[in-house]
This record gives C-alpha cells, structure tokens and sequence, in this order.
C-alpha cells in the first residue's frame, strides 16, 4: 500500500507539471497542441543529450555515446555519492537547461499557426513532434536512440527505498511552484488575452494585439514547464530511453486530464490529474489480476488504453466542461466588489 502511494504521488506531480502546461496551451490560449510529447521528449534531451556530453567532456571519456556516457555517469555518480551537494547542482542545472531548450522549440514549434489554425495546426504540430520523437529513436547520436543512455543520479546519496520518497518529495515541490507560477500568471491580462485570443482572435486583433506572439509567448511557456517533466522523469529512472516518450503518454493522457477536470482551470487540473494517476496506478498493479477476473483475451495493458479511451469519448459527450468547470477570473477589483456585496 504504501508503494502504491508513493507511485500515485510521483506520478501525480510529473503528470501534473505537464498538464498544467498544456491547460495554458490549449485551456487559454486555444493552441491544440496535439505534439505535447515533444517539449517532455526536448526535457529529456536536456539532461541525456547535454548534460551527458557536458561531463563526457568534463571527464574527458573516450569512445561511442553510450560507452562514453557510462563512464562519465559513472564517475559523477560516485562523486554525488560522498558530496550531495553536487547532485542538487546537477539538479537545478537540469531543470534549468530544460526550461531553455524547452522554450525554444517551442517558441519555433508554434510557428506554422502563422498559416494554420485549429485542426490543421494541431495536425501539424503532431507531425512535427512524431517526426523528432523517431529521429531521436534512430539517431544513436542524440540520447542512444532505442539502446539509451545512463544519466546522473542527482540522489546516489540517498540509499535503498528513501530515494523514491526523496524524488517524490522533490516532484511535489516543483509542481507546486509550477501550480503558483500558473496562478500568478494566469490571472493577470496576460491570462485573460489568451482567452480572449482562444474564444475570438479576430476581435483580439481588432484591439491591436499581435496574436502570432501570443501564440509564441504561450507555447514558449508551455514547452518550457513540460519540459521540466521530461527532466525529472529521467532523473528519477536515471537513464533515457527515447521510445518512453509516446505521444500516447505525454499527449493523449495529459488531454484527458485536462478535459476531466476543465480546462482552463487550473484547480480542475489537480482533480483531473489526480483522478487519472490513480486510475492508471491500480490499473497497472493489478492489470494481471484484473485479467484474470474479467477473463480478458489479450494483453492488460492494452485494457487501459481502451479504457481511457472510451472515458475520454464519454468526457467529450456528457461532460466537455470537465469536473470543475471554468469559473470567471477573479481580478482584484472583481473580489474587492464580490465582499462588498
């Protein structure tokens, strides 16, 4: 039980760093981003692509990627071990590189909603992220394709189960800063504008906004928070491998969750984040069970997928709205006369 915990906790905050993003993606600003598993898959990069090379370098290792990469991960692991300091370094230095390469891609990746809108856009930006998630399965000189590479672990101090409850901890804080910065962010006229633009952005035009930089600002800041997951996702397991980064994954569950709880919403987030991880976490820790007692004919994992699936369509039917509907944005003047009357 207590794993189970700690699996749905972990879970629950990488899921939620990259939900949170897409609802100001597609929630507020309209973006239909259906290539979200790019700025995680571009987070990953951060870490295995760069950070690797930057200690290869460091420790002057010879040899392929792969061979290179597990010496150098070595040697700093073995540092990280008898120096902690050294990990949250790395850490912080993680997080940081992958919020700057996430923010440009991005802020490039948005740029065919110059000539295209809706269905078309979202269409195009998933061509896009399935073409650079496959030349990164390929290539081996990105992150080793379908072989991987090791990356540091930021927690080699920490020995035994404690490491997953340190990591757990480390992803809640990071999405509760995530979770204030978008509360901040998103009621203030930044916020509203992409509202504006999500619902008319030709009367956002009319008032002189340019919305091609709405779009980059949004998909910039975007990319840039989910990219942080795809950081702490490899940080957490300690090696990349680039086929983990599915658009089934990092795309298709993350519209759920933001459709279950109400986009546009960033408390609806959390719920449907939550409701989802726990789903998941039960259905794949009792998926050979539940085989067995519904007599399923082929493999469980494909049980939630159909599942998610049909509850997503139901979603899209009954409830398109989600849990907690989007509310009006609270201005300071707007609560000022809310308490007067």
């Amino acid at each position: 039980m207590i794993e189970l915990i700690g699996l749905i906790l972990l879970w629950f905050g990488i899921y939620y760093i990259v939900s949170s993003s897409l609802n100001l993606e597609f929630g507020y600003a309209g973006i239909p981003n259906f290539g979200k598993a790019l700025s995680v898959l571009v987070g990953a990069i951060a870490v295995g692509g760069i950070l690797n090379r930057l200690l290869i370098l460091y420790f002057n290792t010879k040899g392929s990627l792969v061979e290179a990469s597990t010496y150098a991960v070595s040697n700093i692991n073995q540092i990280i071990a008898h120096d902690p300091l050294m990990g949250f370094l790395i850490l912080i230095a993680s997080i940081i590189l992958a919020v700057i390469c996430g923010m440009i891609v991005g802020a490039i990746f948005i740029l065919p909603s110059a000539k295209l809108k809706e269905d078309y856009l979202g269409v195009t930006l998933l061509a896009i992220s399935e073409t650079i998630f496959l030349i990164s399965i390929y290539d081996l000189n990105i992150v080793g394709g379908y072989f991987g590479l090791s990356v540091p672990d930021v927690l080699a101090f920490i020995p035994g189960d404690l490491r997953l409850w340190a990591f757990i901890g480390i992803v809640l804080f990071m999405a509760f800063l995530v979770y204030l910065f978008f509360e901040r962010l998103l009621n203030t006229p930044f916020g509203r504008v992409l509202k504006a633009m999500r619902e008319n952005d030709n009367t956002v035009k009319a008032f002189g906004r340019d919305i091609m930089m709405l779009r980059i600002k949004a998909m910039a800041i975007g990319s840039g928070v989910g990219a942080i997951a795809g950081a702490l996702y490899v940080l957490y397991t300690a090696n990349i491998v680039a086929n983990s980064f599915t658009r089934t994954e990092w795309t298709f569950f993350p519209f759920l969750m933001v459709l279950l709880g109400g986009k546009g919403n960033n408390k609806g987030i959390i719920v449907g984040t939550l409701i989802y991880v726990i789903f998941k976490v039960l259905l794949d820790y009792y998926k050979y069970d539940i085989k067995n007692l519904l007599h399923i004919p082929f493999e469980p994992v494909w049980f939630s997928y159909i599942l998610f699936g049909v509850i997503m369509l139901l979603i899209l039917y009954y409830k398109p709205d989600g849990l907690l509907p989007e509310g009006p944005v609270l201005t300071p003047p707007v609560k000022k006369y809310l308490k007067k009357n």
